[in-house]
């Protein structure tokens, strides 16, 4: 592929959930991506949060994480949908509001920062389900994946569509085509496209609400014939791993289906072997099955 980017970590992702970054990585280098570092960067700020507070610090916090990408000169890639939703969502704002931009970067200059917005922001299941794409990972796979997984696409991926353009929101096909490529098979289930009940701080503001939403969504995979939760997401992947730990302790269910990121599942037909699901709270004995290449 040979394409550059500056790779976004996020919070969670390095400080929660490493096995994602350190997958994530595998993947991107097994596919010829370069990956840069972002020394510097902060808290994206989460969009769901900062951005409902003060969009105008929200904007500076985010156009700073974006001029440090923009110093290594490539595209911003995140692995995270929070994170892709303020530095897509910024970088959107700017190229289209030149006094607010102007105002963000008189508040940058006096931190040693300017923004361009020159530069693309791509989150890593956009880079694999088109840029990569079906075609292109069955070429570099060496094995498949027994495994039926109900696919999570979150909130902040695709939406909102008139600015983001990746796939048709209420539908979409991107991630279950892919993984398709993968051996892996996507099961339908009944409210596929709701919020896992983590984001817009309503886990930490509202944790009854939070759990309901998603006690909703895991009595609706568990009545699929799906073996785990397969999403994009390191914020997604915590609710639905801690979470589950919540509601059985708090509600007295069984809740006990593995969660599995795209990156981990990418890496594994790749070749590694040991992808981190064994630091998952939820069901840690859980391995990915290989299966032949046809």
């Amino acid at each position: 592929m040979g394409k550059e980017y500056s790779f976004f970590l996020g919070c969670i992702m390095p400080n929660r959930y490493p096995a994602i970054e350190s997958t994530s990585r595998f993947v991107l280098k097994e596919l010829g991506f370069e990956i840069k570092e972002m020394d510097g960067a902060s808290c994206c700020p989460a969009p769901g949060v900062f951005r409902s507070f003060n969009r105008f610090d929200w904007a500076v916090a985010g156009a700073r994480n974006l001029a440090i990408g923009e110093r290594n000169q490539t595209d911003i890639l995140t692995a995270c949908s929070g994170c892709f939703g303020t530095l897509f969502g910024v970088n959107h704002l700017l190229r289209h509001d030149p006094e607010m931009k102007k105002a963000v970067n008189a508040k940058l200059e006096k931190l040693g920062y300017q923004v361009t917005n020159e530069r693309e922001v791509k989150h890593i299941a956009q880079v694999l389900g088109f840029d990569v794409g079906p075609r292109g990972i069955a070429e570099k796979i060496k094995r498949k994946a027994n495994l039926k997984v109900a696919v999570h696409y979150g909130c902040h991926f695709l939406r909102p569509f008139n600015e983001k353009q990746i796939d048709d929101p209420e539908s979409p096909t991107i991630l279950e085509d892919y993984l398709e490529a993968l051996g892996v098979e996507c099961i339908d289930y009944e409210n596929k496209y709701a919020c896992c009940g983590a984001g817009g701080a309503v886990r930490a503001g509202d944790n009854e609400s939070s759990m309901k939403m998603l006690g909703e969504k895991m009595a609706a995979v568990t009545n699929s014939e799906a073996e785990a939760i397969l999403n994009i997401c390191p914020f997604c992947h915590l609710q639905f791993d801690t979470g589950q730990k919540t509601l059985n302790e708090r509600y007295g269910t069984n809740f006990n289906i593995p969660i599995v990121n795209i990156s981990q599942v990418t890496a594994f037909c790749l070749g590694m072997d040991d992808v981190g699901l064994k630091y998952n709270v939820i069901a840690p004995d859980f391995k990915l099955e290989a299966a032949p290449l046809e």
